[in-house]
């Protein structure tokens, strides 16, 4: 320590003293930006190596930094989830959106934009500027095959946006939804490569899947999973913004002139519908008149705005949907409360967007910020059936939720307590003028989002509507233009799939111009169109509310619409012009061949069976699974699956002298799932049926200090799936407690929140304590293990677990 000291003292001596003459040189560039960006990560220049021995002799390169290009915008992408074309304020519908009504106010409102009419398959489309297929999220992961182009997994030739602007000079975060990361990819094994922060993210916040719980949501920051808020009044939309509004400041605070790309995406609206009740109360009495007037009201406004041409007629209603003057009371008087709480979700989303452009602005950088604010990822969903629904995981387990059912928690819908959706109807109703909805790829209720852009630096039109024919993979590109990048060739060592999309920025100062964008495939489970110069060709082969196909794919019968005379899609022309329906379906085929379409796979129940269609399981197997302390969050796809059939589960702990109590195992929470824990020293299991019905075995002595093995026996009684049996606990192999569960979920127990061993987050199993309940003694392990099945339950067990996890996939 002396010697470096001393060292470090002499280095500070000669600091001190004059540099000779003619050692010294003159002061090399202060840095060399990069020429050619095609290539990712940006090429270091090289230097022959020195001959020099001296530095004091020599003179050193300049250093090498990659910059954005000068002046280059900041990008925000906001992209609400499951909101149709007639939803928002800003494009004609019913649901106040300030800040989306000022942005497009002050920049352009897009009414021919399109998406994928699903989820992950837009988002993939939206960062890559590929079509969803070559992303291959031909449809979500939870139904992905190993067929080129339904994998579940981009590949790495196909790059993100994010990746593109973070090798250029960008800084790069995400926040909020994210869906583009295989399920069984979503654990500390990983492979992570396709978590956010490894696609070019230099920050995560946000959820893993389709949808979350948005009062206790199971989040990442990175892929370290966040312990749940403690607050009371918290909520994911308002900590999401705030994450974003932070990371935002921090990046402009310490570098200014360092551009950022952000991708904004919350959970709302998609369900479950949770907003803070005020918001809720904006609406009181604002949809009684019904779906079928909001249709007529909607397209009024409309036209008015400039976003539908006047003359446009209503498509006509699909006929599963009920006129509202057939309803009885009881089904108008809920149907109208569902539709305040979505419509008080949608403003309370957009109102805390609002808070973060306001931020943006008060950094004096949201004149060249460049905004997309997307509205809506696919049409409105239509998922939550005729009814509704107060708790979406009856739908998965085919419990039906009677309309006297959900009015009994009238007043809840919205709150904690609830997991709810509304009715079909307003998903119709939301995506005014079109007659489909989301999944529907054939038809524009399905396909068709209004889009607005922003930027006062680069547009100077401000409430103007643009009405080019554009499709989400054009966004990338248009991203490119603005911010004087090229289209990579190569990223990361990989040749690029060239981008597919074309750029929007033609239009900024352009109303008239022509659309390059001409053709467009889509197809989503057997639901499949193109668009080709204004025309329109498309099959309807399955609703979102049915769960089998109406026919087979070569049976299916097309429609065709001109849409530069019919923008609803009212008027189907198939019988009138049989050749030029001919001319489109031989395209659709065409294009179907160039993106990877093919085969066409409408294939239902058999896309759940991972073994069937080669997609990886972790648990397939498997009968038995031991976790420790501190596992949490385990999602269904990677925990062992008890459901139908006898199971034991054995735990070995050790008490402290002042006894314990808290979680040792449990499985989801509120809305159906199973908790074995400690109860003021006590033994007790406790199985939540969907929040409707809770069973508690309890024993009646507080385990002494030291170790004791709990065992939690099931024996299922047979006969078919959801059924009942008989729970026993022992304690170091002695009987302690029995009892009677009646009912059991067949199916799946929860969209978001998993396993946890040692505590039980997000939503309690059972309201006998609060989450996150830890455990106060020490767990060595916990061992599940499955009894064998007979051949007959194991077979519809599979069947069972399939419908489910088809009815959730596509709702995600």
């Amino acid at each position: 320590m002396r010697h470096i000291m001393a060292a470090v003292a002499a280095l500070s001596l000669i600091a001190l003293l004059p540099i000779p003459a003619n050692a010294q040189q003159a002061a090399p560039p202060a840095v060399v930006l990069p020429t050619d960006r095609t290539v990712l990560p940006i090429p270091e220049p090289e230097y022959p190596h020195s001959t020099v021995f001296d530095a004091r002799n020599a003179t050193p390169p300049p250093r090498f930094e990659v910059k954005a290009p000068p002046s280059a915008p900041n990008v925000l992408i906001v992209l609400i989830d499951d909101m149709g074309f007639g939803q928002s304020g800003a494009f004609g519908g019913p649901i106040r959106m300030p800040t989306v009504e000022k942005l497009a106010n002050e920049g352009l409102r897009y009414n021919e934009f399109h998406t994928t009419a699903l989820c992950s398959p837009t988002r993939s489309a939206l960062l890559s500027g590929r079509n969803h297929h070559m992303n291959n999220f031909g449809s979500i992961a939870e139904t992905a095959t190993t067929f080129p182009g339904q994998t579940g997994q981009r590949p790495n030739s196909v790059a993100t946006i994010a990746e593109m602007l973070r090798l250029n000079g960008y800084s790069t975060a995400h926040f909020g939804k994210n869906h583009e990361t295989a399920a069984w990819e979503v654990s500390p094994s990983g492979p992570t490569d396709r978590w956010p922060t490894r696609q070019g993210f230099d920050k995560f916040y946000g959820f893993m899947g389709g949808e979350t719980n948005q009062w206790a949501p199971l989040i990442y920051d990175g892929m370290t999973q966040v312990e749940p808020s403690k607050d009371p009044n918290y909520n994911f939309m308002t900590d999401m913004t705030n994450k974003a509004i932070d990371w935002m400041q921090y990046q402009k605070s310490l570098t200014p002139d360092k551009p950022f790309f952000m991708y904004f995406a919350p959970g709302a609206t998609h369900a479950p519908h949770h907003v803070p009740k005020e918001w809720i109360a904006k609406y009181k009495g604002k949809f009684d008149q019904g779906w079928d007037k909001l249709r007529e009201e909607t397209l009024a406004r409309q036209i008015k705005l400039g976003v539908v041409p006047s003359g446009t007629k209503l498509a006509p209603k699909p006929e599963a949907i009920k006129d509202w003057a057939a309803l009885s009371a009881d089904e108008r008087k809920l149907f109208a409360r569902q539709m305040e709480v979505f419509a008080g979700f949608g403003e309370y989303a957009d109102t805390e967007i609002g808070r973060l452009v306001d931020a943006v602005k008060a950094t004096g950088q949201l004149d060249n910020t460049l905004i997309f604010y997307i509205v809506g990822d696919n049409g409105a969903s239509a998922e939550g059936g005729m009814n509704g629904l107060f708790n979406e995981m009856t739908y998965f387990n085919g419990v039906q939720e009677s309309v006297q059912d959900i009015l009994k928690h009238y007043d809840e819908l919205g709150s904690p307590t609830t997991y709810s959706h509304y009715a079909a109807g307003w998903a119709v109703a939301g995506d005014t003028p079109f007659t489909w909805t989301k999944q529907v790829a054939s038809s524009y209720g399905g396909t068709r989002n209004g889009m607005v852009v922003h930027w006062p630096k680069g547009i100077a039109a401000k409430g103007e509507v643009r009405s080019q024919w554009h499709h989400v993979i054009d966004i990338v590109p248009t991203i490119l233009e603005a911010t004087k990048i090229p289209e990579p060739k190569s990223v990361n060592g990989t040749v690029q799939t060239p981008i597919e999309g074309v750029s929007m920025a033609y239009s900024f100062a352009n109303p008239g111009a022509s659309s390059p964008h001409t053709t467009q495939y889509f197809e989503i489970f057997g639901n499949r169109a193109i668009y080709s110069d204004g025309w329109l060709a498309g099959t309807i082969h399955r609703a979102a509310w049915e769960t089998k196909n109406r026919r087979p794919l070569e049976q299916d019968v097309w429609e065709l619409y001109d849409t530069r005379s019919d923008f609803s899609l009212a008027n189907d022309l198939a019988a009138n012009n049989p050749d030029k329906l001919k001319e489109l379906q031989d395209l659709f085929l065409k294009e179907a061949i160039k993106y990877s379409v093919l085969p066409l796979d409408d294939r239902t129940l058999e896309r759940l069976n991972p073994a069937l269609v080669g997609r990886p399981d972790l648990m397939a197997g498997r009968t038995s699974l031991t976790v420790h302390e501190g596992m949490l969050g385990m999602s269904e796809n990677v925990f062992i699956n008890t459901k139908n059939r006898s199971h034991a589960i054995t735990a070995d702990i050790e008490i402290p002298a002042a006894g314990a109590s808290g979680a040792i195992l449990a499985q989801a929470g509120r809305f159906g799932g199973w908790s074995l824990y400690l109860k003021d020293g006590k033994p007790t299991y406790t199985y939540n049926f969907l929040g409707l019905q809770r069973f508690t075995i309890a024993a009646q002595q507080a385990l002494p200090a030291g170790k004791s093995t709990i065992r939690f026996e099931f024996a299922y009684d047979g006969g078919g799936i959801g059924k009942g049996g008989v729970g026993t606990l022992f304690v170091n192999g002695k009987s302690v407690a029995t009892g009677r569960i009646d009912r059991t979920q067949c199916c799946g127990f929860s969209a978001d929140e998993g396993a946890d061993v040692g505590a039980d987050e997000g939503t309690p199993v059972t309201e006998a304590y609060k989450v996150p309940f830890k455990f106060s003694g020490k767990i060595s392990q916990v061992t599940i293990e499955l009894k064998e099945m007979k051949k007959a339950d194991s077979e519809e067990a599979v069947e069972g677990r399939k419908a489910a996890m088809l009815k959730k996939g596509l709702s995600d």
